[in-house]
């Protein structure tokens, strides 16, 4: 049975309460300091699940960034700076207006998300995409249909390197499905559901840029159940479970591209004798005809062949390979 209090009890712990006193004081100094937790809504993602999430788009950055690289003709940098769990809320009030902001969804799940760029990160994209220098400056305005259009180019890739870093968790494939200038209009959760918020940081040049990943994790169970240690311990795409490194290799070097080159012959002309060439002359080459030509493979010799035909198209049959001394 609980203890029950004097009224003299009662009366010195009501005056403890509103005078305060020297004991309680020093009792409360020592306390250690209150951490807030929100009950109603606990972390759906571990730190270690977070962890995973940065690495995953650490090489989304890296292929990215390359992908930028090649397209703009410039120095790009992509760097991971948060992943934060927060309010969809909270996120909704940093989203600038006017914005640049593109839905997707992942292929045969829930999960839907935001793809954000800052407004002077796109201005800038549009600018160097049409052939400028990207030191234009222009304030922020609702992106026509025009510069959406150009803008597509990049967003599309974004969905392939997403769909492509993924591949460690499992095959998820991205894809966007409409454009909106405000955020009112981008709803993919509610406002009190948490969101999976990636920052990144874009420097073109000496300029720097911030663009956003904003997952829905309402729809996360599947992904994070997928985010176990030992699951991760196998850090190949679920494509290549199974093979060795060496057919990993041997099959992205099958899906790749050489220039090749056939020389059917040298000769030496005036330059008289070549502007004064007409339709139906011929040139006479050094090398005989059942001589065998030089097949080159990136600008060097590697096969040597005959010409022919095969099914009406010119081909060459490889009669020999250059010693690899030789190369």
């Amino acid at each position: 049975m609980a203890e029950v209090l004097s009224q003299k009890e009662i009366d010195a712990l009501l005056n403890n309460v509103q005078g305060g006193s020297e004991g309680a004081s020093t009792e409360t100094n020592n306390d250690k300091d209150v951490v807030p937790f929100d009950f109603r809504l606990p972390n759906r993602i571990s730190k270690n699940q977070l962890r995973t999430f940065r690495n995953i788009h650490e090489t989304f950055a890296e292929g990215f960034g390359s992908f930028l690289v090649s397209k703009l003709q410039s120095i790009v940098n992509i760097t991971v700076t948060s992943v934060d769990q927060i309010y969809y809320s909270e996120y909704v009030l940093s989203v600038a207006n006017p914005a640049c902001l593109h839905t997707f969804d992942i292929k045969n799940t829930d999960v839907k998300g935001i793809f954000e760029l800052s407004p002077d990160l796109v201005m800038n994209l549009i600018d160097m995409l049409l052939g400028g220098n990207g030191e234009t400056v222009s304030k922020a305005k609702p992106i026509t249909p025009i510069e959406q259009k150009v803008l597509n180019v990049i967003i599309d890739r974004v969905m392939q390197d997403l769909t492509k870093s993924w591949q460690i968790i499992g095959d998820y494939e991205f894809r966007t499905e409409r454009f909106e200038s405000d955020i009112d209009f981008a709803q993919i959760t509610s406002q009190s559901e948490s969101v999976l918020l990636v920052t990144f940081e874009l420097m073109i040049g000496d300029k720097t840029f911030f663009m956003n990943l904003c997952f829905a994790t309402f729809a996360f169970d599947t992904v994070l159940s997928k985010l176990t240690t030992q699951h991760m311990s196998n850090i190949r795409p679920g494509k290549y479970s199974g093979t060795t490194a060496q057919n990993m290799i041997r099959e992205n070097l099958n899906g790749s591209e050489v220039p090749v080159t056939v020389e059917f012959g040298k000769t030496k002309v005036s330059f008289k004798e070549l502007i004064e060439l007409e339709k139906g002359d011929i040139i006479k080459l050094e090398n005989k005809i059942d001589s065998d030509f030089p097949v080159k493979l990136n600008g060097k010799v590697v096969f040597y062949g005959k010409p022919g035909v095969v099914n009406k198209h010119k081909a060459v049959k490889i009669i020999r390979k250059v010693n690899s001394e030789n190369l």
